[in-house]
């Protein structure tokens, strides 16, 4: 009979959120598989738990997830474990999941904190409907992509970020998206814990000149509600093909792909960029 694997919700700061009941299956498992055993071994510390850790993130979740599989189906259990938040968000866990599901190893849920919710919920924006986005890509071509696609989703956005990308991503979201109310969750839970509500334009500003620190929540307001989605400009889209040949694409390849994203026609973005018109 195939063991269980269970999906357990860590703190994302304060120690103290961990669940009664995230703290007992984590001392009864079998094994812990975490993204990173030196985090989840602190963890196990101040609970007074010894356990076998086995790391498991994206760089080995291909050779890993099959192991940890096999040991389920010998009746072995596992708790999954990411540094910080619920497993499976913006996380390999996922995959894990998928490799239980198709060979029916049973596998539940000790929910725990998830920073997006939480940011959200400090955020004072529109939480009725919200669209989770995780991170951007540092790739151009892909981060213009997924920011296009964007400009007129209704839904509050929520992105993670690190502070080092935090400067270029306000101004990419400022650039495609226009001057939003956004709200930049720092270090929540911990001691340092601070949310700044302001404009994604009064947000660029102030991060140019004062460097961020610590991991970033950022929530923003959606397009405008009961209004049409914004139409990209030709402007906007001929400078999108600029950019996407820019990163290695074809001018053809890159009007298609604007053109998809934009609405515009493909054609006429392919004349005009060759022409070098704006």
């Amino acid at each position: 009979m195939a063991g269980t694997l269970y999906l357990v919700g860590t703190p994302i700061g304060n120690l103290g959120d961990l669940s009664p009941r995230g703290a007992e299956v984590l001392g009864n498992v079998d094994f812990i598989a975490a993204e990173d055993t030196r985090v989840t071994v602190k963890l196990l510390s101040h609970l007074g738990i010894k356990k076998e850790l086995v790391s498991y993130h994206e760089h080995n979740r291909q050779q890993r997830g099959p192991q940890i599989l096999e040991r389920l189906l010998a009746g072995e259990s596992c708790a999954l474990c990411s540094d910080a938040g619920m497993p499976c968000i913006s996380d390999p866990g996922e995959e894990l999941v998928r490799l239980c599901g198709e060979q029916g190893v049973p596998v539940l849920s000790v929910p725990g904190p998830t920073a997006a919710m939480t940011a959200l919920a400090l955020s004072g924006l529109p939480t009725g409907r919200f669209a989770f986005e995780g991170f951007l890509s540092v790739k151009k071509s892909s981060r213009e992509e997924h920011l296009a696609s964007l400009k007129g989703e209704q839904r509050t956005l929520i992105f993670y970020e690190a502070p080092h990308k935090l400067p270029a991503t306000l101004r990419d979201l400022h650039r495609v998206l226009g001057d939003r109310n956004i709200a930049l969750c720092r270090e929540l839970t911990k001691l340092y814990e601070e949310v700044y509500r302001t404009t994604l334009a009064q947000a660029a500003a102030y991060y140019e000149e004062h460097p961020p620190r610590g991991e970033f929540v950022l929530v923003v307001e959606g397009a405008s509600s009961g209004e049409e989605a914004q139409a990209v400009s030709r402007e906007e889209a001929l400078a999108l093909v600029e950019r996407l040949c820019a990163e290695g694409m074809s001018l053809s390849t890159a009007a298609r792909e604007a053109a998809r994203l934009t609405g515009h026609k493909k054609g006429d973005l392919y004349r005009a960029a060759a022409l070098g018109e704006k």
